[in-house]
């Protein structure tokens, strides 16, 4: 008796076409961001609770345990917290590289003059705020931490964007996820060349000698994730002993993850097809066919993802819910104090942000469209961009990052301040003027549909 097989269309969907491959990251994306960005307030809040309580001490005793390897004379060892700002940040600049890396090849950044407006906005969104903050600490004890004003939140400003909901079009969702992407590559890098110091070539050399030899593996085909684990961590500590800040390893090896898949849909399905129509064998030998046959399916359902893109969905996850939120709970404490309000580094931390920023960002956006480097989506109005712009000075994660390495212990609390104090009023005049759009534009419409 034959049995008649029926096919599922809810458990057999159609292969996906070459848009899913762009928006269904970008929206996983959102998602995990949105939802970290939550998770990077509550522990926020819970570090400024705690470092103005009883158990202040405790709490920043904790953060400076020493935490490494003593083996007779050899020691290495550094405190907690530097190893989640030097360690751990390392996974989140390369998760960052990662991102940027597949709006480049495969999303929207792929065609140059869309992937110019946000590329340029941010190059305005840093160099008009360091601008700012440099005019006003000229000469100044504070002089030194003009970096902190240059980088955008990521995590905030899309729980920003995710609040407000329909009521703002994808494309300003995509042009702020670029923008601070962007921001973040350039603050890594002004960390590596602004905040380096006393270089060691001979240990720069062998880090170089590491990426080669990354490349090379790649190259021949091994597609190992723990071999480049171990490769990379010895590139990590090369770079950490030459001087160089050590979270610039992993953008540097996040942009030379390959972009492309190994195995091809094509190839994936005539496999997949293979085992399907293949016979079940009654043999016991682990080397028959139909053995051999799963095995490369195994094989060629994994790599049916780019090596980027498993990564990714990894390291997503670990980074929104467990690295950031980690990170502001061991940096986000400050001390609050009166005094710190009329601080020269507070105010110029607070201008930076809440006017560089926007100036900076619709400034160069209107100069790329205006001399045809740069296309504008028809949708992304200039008061969606003014509005992004405003959404930009909260700089939370990375102005932390940067103030910790910038500023010295009698002016790291006002620099914090004047994050806090610019990310609360850049998040709040952002969402007012993009809700006021909506409400303006709704009101319009009625308007038209009763003419």
């Amino acid at each position: 008796m034959v049995q008649d097989h029926k096919i599922d269309l809810h458990h057999t969907p159609l292969p996906k076409g070459y848009v899913d491959r762009i928006t269904r990251p970008f929206s996983r994306f959102l998602r995990i961001e949105s939802a970290g960005g939550g998770l990077l307030l509550l522990f926020t809040i819970l570090a400024l609770s705690l470092s103005n309580s009883p158990w202040a001490s405790a709490f920043e005793n904790i953060w400076m345990t020493p935490v490494g390897i003593h083996i007779d004379s050899l020691e290495f060892s550094r405190p907690l917290r530097e190893w989640i700002n030097d360690g751990l940040m390392t996974l989140f600049f390369f998760l960052v590289a990662l991102e940027l890396k597949r709006e480049l090849v495969l999303g929207e950044l792929s065609r140059p003059r869309m992937a110019a407006l946000p590329i340029i906005a941010a190059l305005g969104g840093m160099a008009i705020p360091a601008l700012c903050y440099l005019t006003l600490q000229a000469g100044q004890p504070g002089q030194n931490g003009w970096g902190t004003v240059m980088a955008t939140d990521t995590a905030f400003v899309i729980g920003c964007l995710a609040l407000l909901g329909p009521r703002i079009p994808q494309s300003l969702r995509l042009f702020m996820l670029s923008l601070a992407i962007m921001d973040d590559i350039g603050a890594i890098l002004v960390v590596a060349i602004g905040y380096s110091s006393n270089i060691s070539w001979n240990a720069l050399l062998l880090a170089m000698i590491g990426l080669f030899t990354v490349r090379a593996m790649a190259l021949l085909g091994l597609r190992g994730f723990p071999l480049y684990f171990f490769v990379g961590a010895a590139i990590w500590l090369a770079v950490d002993a030459s001087g160089i800040h050590p979270t610039i390893t992993g953008v540097i090896l996040g942009l030379m993850t390959p972009a492309r898949r190994w195995v091809s849909d094509e190839r994936l399905y005539a496999i997949l097809g293979q085992v399907v129509a293949h016979p079940t064998s009654s043999e016991s030998n682990r080397d028959t066919q139909d053995r051999e046959t799963l095995q490369v399916a195994s094989v060629a359902a994994r790599e049916s993802l780019s090596p980027l893109e498993r990564l990714e969905i990894a390291l997503h996850p670990w980074v929104g819910f467990f690295i950031m939120p980690l990170f502001a709970f061991a940096n986000a404490g400050l001390l609050l104090s009166l005094s710190d309000f009329g601080s020269s580094v507070t105010v110029a931390v607070f201008l930076g942000f809440v006017l560089g920023k926007p100036i900076g960002v619709l400034l160069f956006s209107w100069l790329a469209v205006r001399l045809y480097i740069a296309t504008r989506p028809a949708e992304l109005t200039w008061g969606l961009i003014a509005g992004g712009s405003l959404l930009s000075g909260i700089g939370f994660t990375m102005a932390l990052f940067i103030a910790g390495l910038a500023f010295s212990e009698s002016l790291i609390n006002s620099a914090k301040l004047g994050i806090f104090l610019a990310s609360i009023v850049s998040a709040l005049a952002g969402m007012l003027l993009l809700t006021w759009l909506h409400v303006r534009k709704y009101r319009t419409l009625r308007v038209t549909q009763h003419m």
